[in-house]
């Protein structure tokens, strides 16, 4: 027991010294570009260690070389961003990319036989001040909230196994009672609320720089015309209004959009891009739409040429503007594949069911009766990290559109139960609509993976994201033969 805590506390020790590097060195910038990017390089190279951390730190370099786009990134960064934030949010989101503590990970494994994700994401409530069309949201009441003794037991037991991570959905999550105070109480971890930006006015926009650990990602989903439409007329202003209020008080914030096949087009311009910049986000998640939830409809998926179109966009302004944003579907090889099942992350919705994903709304136990880590080493959700990567094309990481057999059988096998109703209607009612725009995309996918250097470096990194060789190798060999070539 005394060798597991100084171990403990010898992991902790050394994280701590990389939030403080990175912190200082964020903490320095200011208006000289090359300085920057030198005090930012250096703070990378004092953390990052081994083989997948080198991987990292060669891109970050690059990235901040002359011409790039890193330059200008981080000096926005300097301009808008509070030092406090700087230290709090973005320090320790970096040092969670390249330092996981491996006393908390084998602990994890001796006392579960699992190692603790990288994130969780909590749906605290969900309720909504808006009710768009498609969304359950306003047929729930505050009776229906997670307690808040649960979820602050949630957040211990994570950070308990070494999670520091967390991602909070609805509904809309503002709308949740004391939920500031609430994340006050956890000021070693890091927070990324989903919202609508409906309630961050500027009071709240400095009680977020103060805490400074949490990163509002505002939902938008492309311009005015669009985002109304998709909820009610006047939201696309209190999206504007939230993200100015938080430039203007130095706290960092991102998008999130839902991409769908009449918007697509629209959020692949410069111009969207360019208003994203403006406004002050920094970084950005870009969902497809997927038919689940109220009147599911599989004509709103993004088409096979929309999501391909969006993948080489997003490749794209990565390269040539300052602003990060990140591809769910597309980014797969980032990632190695799929991130769901405990992989990298989980979703406990305001019941306390645990689902594999925030899409995927089956689940096997609830937070109520188990823990997290009974959860993690559930025969369910072991078998979908077992399945991982579900194809050596990592460009088709999701298993709920890209393999939906796959999962199917899973949730049969497994006994797992719908969390919301309808949730099995993707696979039955529009199982062969689902089916056939997975084929669609699969051959252009495949195009891609083997024209575009794909397949030089996403092998590689699948290796480093530590699945076992003897499966990669089984995926290669399935995937050649799909192609018609010898293995």
């Amino acid at each position: 027991m005394a060798v597991q805590i100084v171990s403990r506390t010898v992991s902790r020790t050394k994280r701590e010294l990389g939030e403080r590097v990175l912190g200082r060195a964020l903490g320095l910038l200011g208006n000289n570009p090359d300085g920057n990017a030198k005090y930012f390089i250096m703070g990378i190279n004092r953390i990052a260690s081994g083989e997948r951390g080198e991987m990292v730190r060669n891109w970050v370099q690059h990235w901040l070389s002359e011409g790039e786009p890193g330059r200008e990134f981080l000096g926005k960064i300097a301009k808008n961003v509070h030092v406090n934030v700087r230290r709090r949010f973005i320090a320790r989101m970096f040092v969670s990319l390249f330092f996981r503590d491996r006393a908390t990970i084998e602990r994890c494994n001796q006392q579960y036989g699992v190692s603790p994700p990288q994130c969780m994401v909590i749906s605290p409530t969900m309720r909504c001040n808006y009710s768009c069309q498609g969304c359950y949201a306003a047929s729930y009441e505050r009776k229906d909230d997670l307690p808040p003794e649960v979820f602050e037991r949630l957040l211990r037991e994570a950070e308990d196994m070494g999670i520091r991570f967390f991602i909070l959905v609805g509904g809309e999550p503002f709308i949740y009672p004391n939920l500031l105070e609430l994340l006050g109480r956890h000021s070693q971890s890091f927070f990324q609320i989903y919202t609508n930006g409906y309630y961050i006015n500027k009071s709240v926009a400095r009680r977020l720089v103060k805490l400074g650990n949490i990163a509002p990602m505002i939902s938008v989903n492309g311009p005015e015309e669009f985002t109304d439409a998709s909820r009610v007329e006047g939201s696309f202003k209190a999206v504007e209004s939230a993200m100015d209020n938080l430039r203007e008080a130095g706290c960092i914030f991102g998008f999130s959009t839902l991409a769908t096949s009449l918007n697509a087009d629209a959020l692949c311009t410069d111009e969207w891009m360019d208003f994203l910049v403006k406004k002050g986000a920094l970084y950005g998640w870009i969902f497809l739409y997927m038919p689940v939830g109220r009147d599911p409809d599989t004509s709103l998926m993004p088409t096979p040429e929309q999501r391909d179109n969006l993948r080489t966009f997003v490749q794209r302004i990565r390269k040539t503007k300052p602003i990060i944003p990140i591809d769910f579907w597309n980014d797969g090889p980032m990632a190695g594949s799929c991130l769901a099942g405990g992989r990298h992350y989980f979703h406990i919705n305001h019941r306390g069911d645990v689902e594999p994903c925030i899409f995927c709304h089956f689940s096997t136990h609830n937070i109520h009766e188990c823990s997290i880590g009974d959860v993690l080493k559930s025969p369910f959700f072991q078998a979908i990290r077992e399945k991982q990567p579900l194809s050596h094309n990592t460009l088709l990481p999701c298993p709920l559109i890209d393999h939906p057999d796959t999962i199917w059988n899973l949730i049969q096998e497994y006994g797992a139960h719908a969390t919301h109703e309808g949730a099995e209607t993707m696979f039955t009612t529009l199982g062969q609509e689902v089916r056939e725009y997975g084929e669609k995309v699969r051959q252009k996918m495949n195009d891609a993976w083997d024209n575009e250097g794909y397949s030089k470096w996403a092998p590689a990194w699948a290796r480093l994201c530590g699945f076992p060789p003897e499966r990669l190798e089984a995926r290669r060999q399935e995937y050649e033969r799909s192609r018609g070539r010898e293995p």
